[in-house]
C-alpha cells in the first residue's frame, strides 16, 4: 500500500506541475512559454522521426565517456591512498581547489585544447565527475569502522582481501551516491557545452530552437535531457541494488 501511495503522490505532483506549466503558458503566451501539449507533441514527433534519439545518443555518449574517464580514477584513487593518510592530507587542498573551480569556465580552454568535437565535451564532463566521485568515495573509505578491519586482520585476511571484502563493500553506498549526483550534472554540463560549440546533441537542438525563436523546440530538447537524466538515475539505482 505504501508503494501505491507513493506512486499516487508522484502522479499528483506531476499533474500539479503540468497545471502550473499550462497556467504560465496562458498568462505569458505560448510564444514565450510553450504549452505542455505542444512540447510533448514535438518531443514524440522528433522521437518518431529519429532526430531526438540521434541527438540524445550523442549527448549520452559524451556523458558516458566523460563519466568513465573521470569516474574510474576517482574511485580507484581513494582505495590506493587508504594507507597513505599523509599523501591524502597533502593532496587535499589541491583537490578542494579543483572541485571548487567552475568547470564551465574551463570549457573554452578545453575547446582550444581538444577542438570543437566530442573530445572537449568529454573533458569537461570528466573534470566534473572526477572530483564529485573522488570526495564521495573518499568519505566512504574514511567512514569504515576500524573494528571491521581489526576483525578481518585477526582471522588472517591480507591487504588485498581486506580491500576486496571489507573496504570496498563498505564504500559502495558512497560510490553510488557520488554517481547519483555526478552523472546528472555531467549530462547537464554536456548539454551546456553543446550550446557553446557543437553541431550535434540536445544542446544543439536547444540552440537551433533559440536561434529560430522556436520555444517549443527548446522545451522539447530540455524534456529530452530530463528524460535522459531520469533514465540514468533509474539505471544507477538498479545497478546499486544488484
Amino acid at each position: 500500500m505504501r508503494r501505491y501511495r507513493l506512486l499516487f503522490d508522484r502522479i499528483l505532483v506531476g499533474i500539479v506541475l503540468l497545471a502550473l506549466w499550462q497556467l504560465g503558458s496562458w498568462l505569458l503566451g505560448s510564444y514565450w512559454l510553450s504549452t505542455p501539449w505542444l512540447t510533448f507533441s514535438r518531443f514524440f514527433n522528433e522521437i518518431w522521426s529519429g532526430e531526438m534519439i540521434r541527438q540524445a545518443g550523442y549527448t549520452v555518449e559524451e556523458a558516458f565517456l566523460g563519466a568513465v574517464i573521470g569516474g574510474v580514477p576517482a574511485i580507484i584513487l581513494p582505495f590506493a591512498l587508504r594507507r597513505l593518510p599523509a599523501v591524502v592530507s597533502v593532496l587535499d587542498p589541491f583537490m578542494v581547489s579543483g572541485y571548487g573551480t567552475p568547470k564551465l569556465a574551463l570549457a573554452p580552454l578545453f575547446i582550444l585544447w581538444f577542438g570543437i568535437g566530442i573530445e572537449s565535451k568529454i573533458a569537461v564532463v570528466a573534470s566534473i565527475v572526477f572530483f564529485i566521485e573522488y570526495f564521495s568515495t573518499l568519505a566512504g573509505v574514511r567512514a569504515l569502522d576500524a573494528k571491521l578491519l581489526q576483525m578481518a586482520q585477526l582471522v588472517g585476511a591480507n591487504e588485498r582481501q581486506v580491500a576486496r571484502h571489507v573496504v570496498f563493500p563498505a564504500a559502495v553506498p558512497n560510490i553510488f551516491a557520488g554517481l547519483r549526483i555526478s552523472l546528472p550534472i555531467g549530462i547537464a554540463v554536456a548539454v551546456v557545452t553543446e550550446l557553446i560549440s557543437s553541431n550535434r546533441g540536445l544542446g544543439y537542438l536547444v540552440q537551433v530552437g533559440a536561434m529560430n525563436f522556436d520555444i517549443t523546440q527548446v522545451f522539447a530538447a530540455i524534456l529530452g535531457a530530463t528524460v535522459v537524466v531520469l533514465a540514468v538515475g533509474y539505471a544507477v539505482d538498479g545497478t546499486e541494488r544488484i
